[in-house]
């Protein structure tokens, strides 16, 4: 999958208080849509078929009500954004892709159609200097990925566990950014405490494994980080 630049992840968190839902309507009903576009992503992730279908189908309905509400009439900050109606007809494509591959029982390749969404729609957001949770969650998850897919690898090779460390750093201080940049609502909410509690904690278990220069500590950290996020995407992402 595509992942945001670091510098403009970290960028992301410098003097902004970042929120669940933004200020203006078309923000708030396209972040009230994501959330079962998150219960899509999570299903494809799965083995259930059945499953993913009726979350990609309550996806849809969700984008459905977005294009009808929105898409004749835009309101600042869109309304000056010449690509608006096609970042959203982008979204129902991917939406529709991944009906299909639901359909013919291709789930991984639906998760992976679906993360495209994601980025358009962050994309979206970027360009029209729009800031929200997801994105620092975003960001998160670009960091998190590159860990997976490359840290195993990497501490089986000369001066490995220096550039895994190095990507630890990098996760330790985006998971700061999310305590640090949610909102008070979000702060005062007991489960998404508890989530974010739990991602801290698997990052504090690589950065314990990463200081003690401990590659088999490093890899079973390493196994342990995605889950909690997952929970945490899943319900506030």
């Amino acid at each position: 999958m595509k992942t945001i630049p670091l510098l403009t992840a970290l960028s992301l968190s410098l003097g902004l208080a970042v929120t669940a839902q933004a200020s203006d309507a078309i923000t708030d009903a396209m972040q009230t849509a994501y959330a079962p576009y998150r219960v899509a992503l999570f299903s494809t992730n799965g083995k259930s078929q059945p499953d993913a279908k009726a979350a990609i189908e309550q996806a849809q309905q969700a984008w459905r009500g977005v294009v009808e509400q929105n898409g004749k009439q835009i309101t600042a900050p869109y309304d000056r954004d010449a690509g608006f109606a096609s970042s959203l007809a982008q979204v129902k494509a991917v939406y529709d892709k991944a009906s299909k591959e639901i359909d013919a029982g291709k789930l991984p390749e639906a998760h992976e159609t679906l993360e495209e969404a994601r980025e358009v729609l962050a994309t979206l957001r970027q360009r029209n200097g729009v800031i929200v949770f997801s994105d620092l969650m975003n960001a998160y998850h670009a960091e998190m990925e590159h860990l997976l897919n490359t840290g195993p690898k990497q501490l089986g090779a000369p001066q490995g566990i220096s550039e895994v460390t190095a990507q630890v750093g990098v996760l330790n201080y985006l998971v700061q950014r999310l305590r640090a940049q949610a909102s008070a609502s979000l702060l005062q909410n007991a489960e998404f405490n508890a989530l974010l509690t739990a991602v801290e904690a698997s990052v504090g278990s690589l950065k314990s494994a990463a200081l003690a220069q401990d590659a088999a500590a490093l890899k079973e950290a390493i196994g342990r980080v995605k889950g909690p996020y997952s929970k945490l995407f899943l319900k506030f992402g």
